[in-house]
């Protein structure tokens, strides 16, 4: 009897069959995401070309958005989908941080569970919810009581200049936006701090190490590739969040240097805008947003993926 044969004579049939068609199965669900990537891509290209044939890529750095002269620009919500979205991430990423940290290496063990949940619970909160909590309880606190601490103290620095807000305001967005990816950068830096392996912090010790030396030359160092990874899904988290920014960023098409002004960004604009646009050039241009915050995403995952694989080759 030929070797296939004899190999597969103890082999029930069900394993016969079951395994290439669990393969076959498993390839299906794979194609079908990148079908489904590349399907979207080509509706949101195909559906701007009417907008960048008008404007071209001088779209991107034209700060007009008028319906009634068919004037449509992008530099505005480009400029404050990008502020917005970074100071979010200097805020959220270091206290992810140190939240994880304590977690992994300072809390007693019988309450590090509960406050994990509790912290990655901020995620299940529906975005329109943070986004009402941040019109009735957090833009009343900033107009009426941290904008003009702020302003007393560090007038002299630009984003913190300007008049007081009515609470819509680029700095609410900034804080709604830190809330909504801080579990996110937290819970995943969690996990990286708490696979770091164990013989490498007790030989940190071993060598008199204190507990601060041996999380800065142990833990920090070989999560380093991990964290970045995490800070860019954060960050892309907050260049595609619509519904809690629209609420309380104030949508106005302008380019202010402080925070405490209204502003715009692309998801925000074309979640409020879309469905009353003009059809024609309106709606294309509103596309035309989407599709340059596509490609945004798309470079930013790909720049974090060569970031990781930088930081791995230098360990």
């Amino acid at each position: 009897m030929p070797p296939r044969r004899l190999a597969d004579a103890g082999v029930p049939l069900s394993d016969r069959i079951g395994e290439p068609a669990f393969q076959a199965l498993c390839a299906l669900a794979a194609l079908i995401a990148v079908g489904t990537l590349a399907w979207i891509a080509e509706t949101v290209l195909a559906r701007s070309g009417t907008a960048f044939s008008a404007f071209g890529l001088g779209f991107l750095v034209d700060t007009t958005w008028d319906p009634v002269k068919n004037h449509f620009g992008a530099a505005a919500f480009l400029y404050g989908t990008f502020v917005s979205s970074l100071i979010a991430l200097l805020i959220a990423t270091p206290a992810a941080i140190l939240i994880a940290i304590y977690l992994t290496e300072l809390a007693p063990r019988p309450i590090r569970r509960p406050v994990a949940m509790l912290v990655e619970l901020l995620a299940a909160i529906p975005s329109v919810i943070l986004g009402l909590w941040g019109i009735i309880v957090l833009g009343p606190f900033l107009s009426g009581q941290l904008e003009p601490f702020l302003r007393s103290l560090l007038s002299w620095i630009p984003l913190l200049s300007g008049p007081a807000s009515s609470g819509y305001s680029m700095l609410n967005a900034v804080l709604i936006l830190t809330i909504m990816i801080l579990p996110i950068i937290t819970a995943l830096t969690r996990e990286i701090f708490a696979t770091t392996g164990g013989e490498l912090k007790e030989g940190a010790y071993a060598l008199g190490a204190t507990r601060w030396e041996m999380i800065r030359m142990t833990v920090l160092p070989v999560a380093r590739p991990g964290i970045v990874g995490a800070a860019v899904l954060g960050l892309g988290r907050a260049f595609g969040e619509a519904i809690a920014v629209t609420q309380v960023i104030g949508n106005a098409t302008q380019i202010q240097a402080s925070l405490f002004q209204p502003a715009g960004t692309l998801a925000a604009q074309i979640a409020s805008s879309y469905q009353s646009a003009n059809p024609g050039l309106g709606q294309s241009s509103l596309i035309y947003l989407a599709a340059i915050l596509l490609v945004l995403s798309l470079l930013v995952n790909v720049g974090a993926r060569l970031l990781v694989r930088r930081f791995q080759r230098v360990r």
